[in-house]
């Protein structure tokens, strides 16, 4: 066993003390994901006070109910297609809270750059989340890419964390439209193969009903 895996497993296992703790409270799944954006709201009140490791450890305490709620949910059997669709709608706002904290901070202190930084890493968070909904209504499944939400949110950690923020973005406004672009390509591909077997099953059709006659 090395020495990740068994602080995997210690991670794990606190996790699951946290989960049956919270399922025996009986506190519903939904309450845990609001609870989630309330304090992804103070994080990104102290990300507007620039005080960026606080709003780390802040966004840390959030993600662990990010982490739960789901899984409280099955433990509870209080799982739901309006839950599901709640925390995805919460998880948006979270994200973007954080970084209108930031837009603040950097307005604040006159970092124009940084400011505009910061929107093309909102524009990022969005965009990888619509593609992805919206290329699955023409196509099966598009999860490819890197840039998803477990990992912006890592990375946005650490900057504040580290008070590296600024690197933090600039691979966050690459890598998040990188996703993008990779998840455009990707649906391009399966919906035009989608259309080539649409296209090939036409005239067997034809000519089953012509040899029908």
């Amino acid at each position: 066993m090395t020495f990740s895996s068994t602080i995997g497993q210690g991670g794990n296992a606190i996790i699951l003390l946290i989960v049956r703790g919270l399922a025996l409270s009986r506190i519903h799944p939904n309450v845990l994901t609001f609870l989630g954006l309330v304090i992804n709201i103070v994080g990104a009140w102290y990300m507007a006070r620039g005080e960026f490791f606080t709003a780390g450890l802040i966004t840390i305490g959030a993600g662990l109910f990010d982490m739960v709620d789901g899984r409280v949910a099955r433990a509870t059997n209080q799982v739901t297609r309006f839950g599901g669709f709640f925390d995805s709608v919460l998880d948006r706002y979270s994200d973007l809270a954080l970084l209108v904290g930031l837009l603040v901070w950097y307005g604040n202190i006159n970092r124009q750059l940084y400011v505009v930084l910061t929107a093309i890493v909102m524009i990022g968070t969005v965009m990888v989340s619509y593609t992805r909904a919206r290329s699955e209504t023409e196509i099966p499944s598009c999860k490819v890419g890197f840039m998803e939400r477990p990992e912006r949110v890592v990375l946005l950690i650490l900057g504040a964390l580290t008070d590296r923020m600024a690197p933090a973005l600039w691979l966050l406004a690459v890598l998040s439209n990188l996703t993008v672009v990779h998840r455009m390509i990707f649906t391009w591909h399966e919906t035009k193969l989608l259309e080539d077997a649409q296209l090939r099953a036409v005239p067997r059709a034809d000519r089953a009903s012509t040899s029908g006659r």
